[in-house]
């Protein structure tokens, strides 16, 4: 009886740090506009939706802007590849408000900050891989 609890209690041991080791990963975000509105972040797993389509992400986050910045830590997502898109929605409409050509008025801005120019990065301009180890990004809207 007391080597079927040691295997049990064994065999839990080792199944529990893989659910306990999910890495600690911070989003700074800098530039938001003011501190009206809600900082919208989307975390995608794959390119699929990305960057605009919060149905297909894997997190859906919102988080209030204080100094016109925003911080958000995580600690529920296992090592890979991800890509994270930010918005600040200033009219908090849930949405990236834009002029009447298309082009955002409210700021915006994605993971490795890549540059934007007549649409937006592809997942893998945006995406970086999350190790094992705690990671920051930062993501400076504009």
């Amino acid at each position: 009886m007391i080597n079927i609890l040691l295997i049990l209690t064994l065999s839990l041991a080792v199944l529990t740090p893989q659910t306990l080791s999910n890495p600690k990963l911070d989003i700074q975000i800098n530039h938001a506009k003011s501190d009206k509105g809600m900082i919208r972040v989307l975390i995608f797993s794959k390119e699929t939706g990305f960057p605009d389509q919060p149905a297909k992400a894997l997190k859906s986050l919102s988080i209030q802007p204080k100094n016109k910045a925003g911080l958000l830590s995580i600690s529920d997502l296992p090592t890979g590849k991800y890509a994270v898109s930010v918005i600040h929605d200033e009219d908090n409409d849930g949405k990236l408000t834009t002029n009447a050509v298309g082009y955002p008025i409210e700021k915006f801005g994605f993971s490795n900050n890549p540059k934007v120019y007549f649409s937006p990065p592809s997942f893998e301009k945006a995406s970086f891989e999350l190790g094992s180890e705690p990671q920051r990004i930062q993501i400076e809207l504009r």
